[in-house]
């Protein structure tokens, strides 16, 4: 498994223990792209990035997720579910 594949794993484990309902949406090329993760959670819109070690956003993403905090959506960059949670703590 690859090392975002491992973040995305932990992830996964951390939103069903919180029991936050989520979609990976499969990137086909038909229709809007997307990013990692879609959730939604207390009633909000929650977008998730996985990335490891080093590696950043494409100007893409970074566009995406602009968009969805435009939109009223919460955006998040995440390199482990520990900064999921607290960017959700945040919010809540």
């Amino acid at each position: 498994m690859t090392p975002e594949g491992k973040v995305k794993e932990e992830i996964k484990r951390g939103l069903a223990e919180r029991g936050i309902w989520y979609f990976m949406p499969v990137q086909t090329g038909y229709g809007k792209r997307s990013v990692d993760f879609i959730c939604c959670w207390d009633g909000g819109f929650v977008a998730i990035e996985a990335k490891a070690g080093k590696n950043k956003p494409s100007a893409y993403q970074r566009g995406i997720l602009n968009e969805i905090e435009e939109a009223g959506g919460r955006a998040i960059v995440a390199y482990s579910w520990r900064d999921v949670a607290d960017e959700l703590e945040q919010y809540g």
